[in-house]
């Protein structure tokens, strides 16, 4: 079980109105915790009280972060517009003594959750807001598994091109993208894009120059398997996209190694310019069309994720923006998607079988 302390600061005269704020919300908080005076339930593990300065007073609460959400929707809502007010989340490695888990009801009915096991929506765009940026290291990360990618791809070397896949930064941008998609969030969404074009610029520009020095052989596999695009590279990089959401949405960043190699966003994109240095622009075309089939699907899977798991904007008039943004831009995925399948059908018969492997 995922723990979080949350440090909210607020006017000292407004202890009481958050202890009853709580207490009037049964939906999201179903256990009562016997060693607290008041009424703080479940997730609120433990609450701890301080006084930092004449009439402010630091609230420190221990609580599960799959339950987070609605709490946080709940404390912003009542005192988002006090003086001083402030919640900084910090992860929990441990606490003692243990944290008993929740207890199944089986006579009860449990009542219906909002939200459903995820970190808060805040966790999630603080991750993935530092992830849209175009900082020195991820410039520098785009170059280095550029060149691991290109070293790669020459020497037709799976393991290589393997550890290309682990290093490149470009999901994270991608995921962004989706969010941004999701809650309306243009500043979000320039950001992500503004850090993807950057990537693939630096790549292919990279790439093309790397082919136009080195012996390039088309006939390799690991280049010719990635200049053709077939149903299942659609369905692979679908799922992976959605495995992708899922990890961040779940703060399981270990799974992200997997889906890095599984949608593959950089090989494609390398042999791509590999293909363009060495004056094989037919075979590049086709590798080009699977590193775009792979974006698309990725931000379109990343946003069906999210959009399943109840993620958006808290207040409803940011809501409904969202809505009418978010349908916009999964029309505009889709149709590109589709161009991107006609175009492949009619240079090559559609493959089903076998897929390019990304």
């Amino acid at each position: 079980m995922a723990l979080r302390l949350l440090e909210m600061t607020l006017p000292e005269d407004r202890l009481k109105a958050v202890e009853e704020a709580i207490s009037g919300r049964p939906e999201i908080l179903d256990v009562r915790m016997q060693q607290m005076t008041g009424s703080w339930k479940l997730p609120v593990l433990g609450v701890w009280k301080d006084r930092f300065s004449t009439n402010q007073i630091l609230i420190k609460m221990l609580i599960q972060a799959e339950g987070s959400q609605d709490l946080l929707d709940l404390l912003g809502e009542r005192f988002g517009q006090d003086d001083g007010f402030r919640i900084n989340i910090l992860p929990v490695e441990a606490s003692l003594p243990a944290v008993p888990e929740k207890e199944e009801k089986g006579t009860e009915e449990e009542p219906e959750k909002k939200n459903p096991e995820r970190i808060s929506r805040e966790e999630l765009y603080q991750d993935l807001q530092e992830a849209a940026k175009a900082t020195n290291i991820y410039l520098v990360m785009i170059v280095l598994s550029s060149i691991v990618a290109a070293i790669g791809v020459l020497n037709n070397n799976v393991a290589v091109i393997i550890g290309a896949m682990v290093i490149a930064p470009m999901l994270g941008p991608n995921v962004a993208l989706s969010l941004a998609t999701t809650l309306g969030d243009l500043p979000l969404a320039k950001s992500a894009l503004r850090t993807n074009l950057m990537g693939i610029l630096i790549a292919l520009s990279l790439s093309v120059f790397i082919g136009s020095v080195l012996p390039v052989d088309p006939t390799l596999s690991e280049i010719a398997t990635r200049t053709r695009v077939g149903l299942m590279d659609i369905v692979l990089a679908l799922t992976s996209g959605a495995a992708g959401a899922l990890s961040f949405t779940t703060a399981a960043p270990a799974v992200l190694i997997g889906v890095a190699v599984a949608v593959a966003l950089l090989p494609p994109l390398v042999a791509c310019g590999l293909l363009l240095g060495s004056g094989h622009e037919t075979l590049a075309f086709g590798a080009l069309l699977l590193f775009l089939v792979n974006v698309i699907c990725v931000n379109l899977a990343g946003v069906a994720t999210f959009l399943a798991q109840g993620i958006g904007p808290r207040d409803w008039w940011e809501a409904e923006a969202a809505k009418r943004a978010t349908f916009v831009a999964i029309a505009v995925w889709i149709v590109l998607l589709l161009v991107l399948i006609l175009i492949i059908s009619q240079q090559t018969s559609f493959r089903i079988f076998p897929f390019s492997g990304s």
